[in-house]
């Protein structure tokens, strides 16, 4: 029996990552899940964004495991597109229980130097992405009249500051007071809603030359060992980061029974890199 059995979890960026990695732990504990992502390069971003076949494993991950799965390419800018994706997904599936705002993307100049499409595309990507998606999804939550739970993917970088990464902080900032004013909006509803707090990750988005770069501003060019020690400094904790399943684990029990009184908190996992 699982903790999650007959839930329903809409997760975004749900097609590598981090998101394949909620999915697969939430539809473990026995929930299906509506899946959205998109699989075109992100403008600004240096790194390789999802890519077609990668939500397709996500599917073909949780279908192992016995669960349903309705996943959809849409991107978070879009309302429209993600109000769709909710509707369908609930039409299908029945239901809505939690909801996981996880998709976000990362780049890094320095303030002054920064373009205003490098800053637009973070604010409407990591913010008023994660808006939108509450807009559309926690709708469902608040009709079907059982509470639930709702997750918002901020940051690290929202706790403790570094150069370069103005808009990240800004937008990951943005979401803690986005969580605190649903927390009491909707808690009347016994709907849930916590900040998850991830230091480095070991995910695309980290393991790639242009935030080896940000670590290692010394150097012309740093490799992965090069990043993991700059990283392992940062932390109180003998790691350079944590794992995508770590996150997971905090997400769970943020959205099941386990974390039934835990709301307006800003959940930290980060190896003691804010300490």
């Amino acid at each position: 029996m699982g903790k999650l059995d007959g839930k329903v979890a809409f997760i975004t960026g749900a097609a590598r990552g981090q998101g394949r990695s909620h999915a697969i732990t939430l539809a473990k504990e026995g929930a299906d899940i509506i899946a959205v992502d998109v699989t075109e390069q992100v403008e600004t971003v240096p790194y390789a964004t999802a890519r077609p076949g990668d939500m397709e494993e996500t599917v073909r991950q949780v279908e192992a495991l016995d669960r349903r799965i309705i996943a959809s390419e849409v991107d978070v800018r879009d309302l429209a597109a993600l109000t769709k994706a909710a509707d369908d997904g609930v039409a299908a599936l029945g239901r809505l229980d939690i909801v996981l705002g996880n998709a976000g993307i990362s780049t890094m100049a320095p303030t002054l130097e920064m373009d205003e499409e490098m800053w637009d595309t973070m604010i409407e990507i990591n913010l008023s992405g994660v808006w939108k998606t509450v807009r559309a999804a926690v709708p469902h939550i608040v009709a079907g009249g059982r509470g639930g739970s709702v997750v918002l993917t901020s940051s690290l970088a929202a706790i403790t500051v570094n150069e370069n990464i103005a808009h990240y902080t800004a937008a990951k900032h943005g979401l803690v007071g986005l969580m605190r004013v649903l927390a009491k909006e909707l808690g009347p509803q016994s709907i849930r809603v916590n900040t998850v707090h991830p230091t480095t990750v070991a995910t695309d988005m980290i393991l790639n030359e242009p935030t080896y770069r940000l670590f290692r501003p010394d150097l012309e060019n740093p490799t992965l060992a090069d990043f993991e020690e700059a990283a392992r400094e940062m932390n109180k904790l003998p790691v350079p980061m944590v794992e995508p399943i770590d996150i997971s684990n905090a997400i769970l029990y943020l959205v099941s029974d386990d974390g039934r009184y835990v709301t307006g908190t800003t959940h930290v996992i980060d190896a003691g890199g804010r300490l």
